[in-house]
């Protein structure tokens, strides 16, 4: 290696001039924009392998979505905007339970940051259940008259999710229109994937992906962008949502089941003024990925329930959305939080943002409990979550490992005993950040309470994660794991 640069040192001189000047480059234009540990993460590879930090920075560094795409999403989110309105929550005659200063808060800030208005006259019912889910979605597409809308970041045609495609099927054959958004990158390696596409298409369903990265076609954007969402609309009067797939709980994969994985999931079947808004997105993204504006969803079609006091704020997230809106309701949920708060994450690699929250939530007597999977099902992710355990547990946060062979994929928490969140977004930088996101924000004690039963079963079927187990992990394992946090950075 000497002799080589001996015998050419302009050669030498050039490459070192050329990392140099990508050096000095990356720390004017790297942190521009960009969260604090995403842009030391960033810069200290650069600064340590300069060329394949800049060839991976271009590719994954970028921030924001095409023009073609920024454009569709502004138009369609201004023309729902005006369908959805404040006006709307204003014409209904009910009287929901009073809001606290800090809810009314948290609302506020997602109607600024691109969530629709906080809707009351709803009903809802949580599914823990896999396959109980699957046969409560299949239920309400068999009622479909006018349409069906699914969109899902995983869907798989499997004896597991049979029942839903066979309701598919019927509701084709009687007319019903079926349109299905499902996740390109997602799609195409996960197993099914061909006679997935050749069941839509027998049955005449309109279905595209989302997100396609085909770039001997022109469809491009950065690669890791995913749409997250889990959502299935009927005729805007029922619709679903949450965190699970339409895929078999294994995912088919035979790695899953030689470990005998499985996973764990909610969902959350709503009726009422919220489906409205849950459409919406739906409307919003199919613009998005074909250039066709849907029909406006129908008010006329809306159920109200008078004698219902259950409120929703539907808060969609994304690339498209600036300022991580999801992480910035999240964290002012959390800031006003006066007994209790609840998470459940597969995923939780927090921000400062979120770990300061929880932090001042402990320290003024408020009582944590974090859910998370004692066995992870993506190697880096997982060690970078573990990365936090000390500084959790030192705050005073009840930390539960769910037992395998399961994976708890619920994405949900509660803030003492009237307010929840749930949907598609895990706490992770992913979800704040790079993936397309949905999330319900629930005003109502009874709500709560159910979701509590649920949290009850985690508690029941995990193990407590103590301050001295911790202590004794060998230093390999959380050096691996510190590593593994700053690595999750790179986004």
């Amino acid at each position: 290696m000497l002799d080589w640069a001996y015998s050419n040192p302009w050669l030498v001189a050039l490459l070192f001039a050329i990392e140099s000047i990508i050096r000095i480059v990356a720390l004017f234009v790297v942190p521009r924009n960009r969260r604090p540990s995403s842009g030391t993460a960033w810069l200290l590879f650069i600064l340590f392998m300069p060329i394949p930090g800049l060839l991976l920075f271009s590719v994954i560094g970028g921030k924001g979505l095409p023009k073609k795409r920024q454009e569709r999403f502004r138009e369609a989110r201004e023309r729902l905007a005006q369908i959805v309105d404040d006006a709307v929550v204003s014409s209904f005659p009910l009287q929901p339970e009073p809001r606290t200063v800090g809810l009314q808060n948290a609302v506020r800030i997602g109607r600024t940051l691109g969530a629709f208005p906080m809707l009351g006259g709803n009903r809802a019912s949580l599914h823990l259940d896999y396959h109980e889910s699957i046969a409560r979605m299949a239920e309400a597409i068999d009622t479909a008259e006018s349409y069906v809308h699914l969109e899902f970041y995983i869907l798989v045609y499997d004896q597991t999710t049979e029942p839903v495609f066979a309701a598919l099927r019927r509701a084709r054959a009687r007319g019903v229109k079926i349109r299905v958004l499902m996740d390109h990158v997602a799609a195409i390696r996960n197993p099914g994937k061909r006679r997935t596409r050749e069941m839509l298409s027998e049955m005449g369903a309109e279905w595209h992906y989302a997100l396609p990265f085909r770039p001997l076609r022109a469809q491009l954007q950065r690669p890791d962008l995913r749409n997250h969402r889990k959502i299935l609309v009927v005729d805007g009067k029922i619709a679903f949502m949450g965190s699970q797939n339409l895929v078999d709980s294994s995912y088919n994969k035979l790695s899953n089941r030689r470990r005998g994985l499985h996973w764990k999931d909610l969902m959350v079947r709503v009726s009422g003024p919220a489906v409205l808004s849950l459409d919406a997105v739906f409307v919003s993204d199919w613009y998005e990925e074909t250039g066709q504006m849907l029909a406006e969803p129908n008010l006329d079609a809306m159920c109200i329930y008078e004698d219902s006091q259950l409120e929703m704020q539907v808060l969609p997230s994304g690339p498209g959305y600036a300022t991580e809106n999801n992480l910035q309701v999240f964290v002012a949920l959390m800031y006003n939080a006066v007994n209790r708060i609840s998470i459940t994450s597969p995923y939780f690699v927090p921000d400062g943002a979120l770990m300061s929250a929880i932090k001042a939530a402990t320290a003024r007597g408020v009582d944590v409990e974090l859910f998370v999977s004692e066995t992870g099902d993506q190697f880096g992710v997982y060690h970078a979550q573990r990365s936090y355990y000390e500084e959790l547990l030192a705050a005073g946060v009840k930390i539960y490992l769910f037992k395998p062979p399961y994976i708890l994929h619920s994405k949900h928490f509660t803030i003492d005993d009237d307010v929840a969140v749930i949907g598609s977004s895990n706490m992770d930088q992913r979800s704040f950040n790079l993936n397309y996101e949905i999330s319900l924000i629930v005003h109502g004690a009874g709500f709560v309470t159910e979701l509590d039963k649920i949290s009850s079963y985690y508690r029941v079927n995990s193990r407590l994660l103590t301050q001295e187990e911790w202590a004794r992990q060998p230093l390999r394992k959380q050096l691996f794991d510190s590593l593994m946090r700053l690595t999750s950075a790179l986004q």
